[in-house]
């Protein structure tokens, strides 16, 4: 098993790629605490753990706030005895548009992609370093290494993602922290609708989808355990001598 005996942390860990990472890592041996918002999620996510023999350890929290943010991560080091492994995934699209800005929409967007791993990364290094080595991993986007059509917001949250990763992989490095970044392409996941159809409209979202899927050179969304099995080579000492890579799982969409 890759992960055998690591303890790790996974953010917006209830659905979609999270949760993808957090059934794969059990798999692999780590002892994971997945971390959400979204309660009644996390709930299901043990329940279904559980099941399978295994168990995860759950944290309720809205790590758009600063202190909920940096809290969780000592939370969850104290539940696992340490962190090895930090998937920090958490984001959201924010506002469409860049005219008449939403500036609470934009200020929660920019918190919760951004802030967020910023505080995250501040943060687990103490606990990374108290355990001579990490790796911490940050979700941004295609739209972290292009410029989105759809949500500048968003683009520009991203960007900003991959050059803090870019960043503390240096800063991190003489502590044998690892830093690396996965930029997803339109993801089979709940929130791809958010980013195809800002309306609301299921019509808006089927044409902007085939937009995109026209530009990606395999022809199809990328599914869930895909983003995850990128983390998991990211999280594992397969991946040894990685750092400070913006890693795209697009099937080739940024190879234009």
């Amino acid at each position: 098993m890759r992960l055998a005996g690591k303890l790790a942390v996974i953010t917006a860990a209830a659905s979609g790629m999270g949760k993808a990472g957090v059934e794969l890592f059990l798999r692999e041996g780590a002892k994971v605490v997945a971390i959400d918002v979204n309660a009644e999620a996390l709930a299901q996510l043990a329940a279904e753990a559980k099941a399978r023999g295994q168990s995860v350890e759950t944290l309720q929290a809205d790590l758009s706030r600063q202190e909920v943010m940096r809290s969780s991560v000592h939370e969850a080091a104290a539940r696992l005895g340490g962190i090895d492994v930090m998937w920090a995934h958490a984001g959201i699209p924010g506002p469409a548009g860049i005219e008449d800005l939403d500036l609470p929409a934009y200020d929660r967007a920019m918190a919760l992609n951004v802030d967020s791993a910023a505080l995250a990364a501040g943060e687990v290094i103490k606990h990374m370093r108290k355990r001579g080595s990490g790796s911490l991993i940050f979700t941004a986007s295609v739209s972290g290494l292009v410029g989105s059509m759809f949500s500048p917001v968003y683009s520009a949250a991203k960007f900003a993602v991959v050059g803090l990763t870019k960043s503390l992989a240096q800063t991190f490095a003489p502590d044998r922290v690892r830093v690396n970044v996965i930029c997803p392409g339109l993801t089979d996941t709940p929130m791809a609708f958010n980013f195809t159809s800002r309306s609301g409209d299921p019509a808006e979202a089927a044409a902007n989808e085939r937009k995109l899927l026209a530009a990606v050179p395999l022809g199809r969304l990328c599914r869930p355990d895909e983003i995850a099995h990128a983390a998991l080579w990211l999280a594992s000492d397969d991946a040894s001598f990685v750092t400070g890579v913006a890693l795209p799982v697009d099937g080739g969409f940024t190879a234009r």
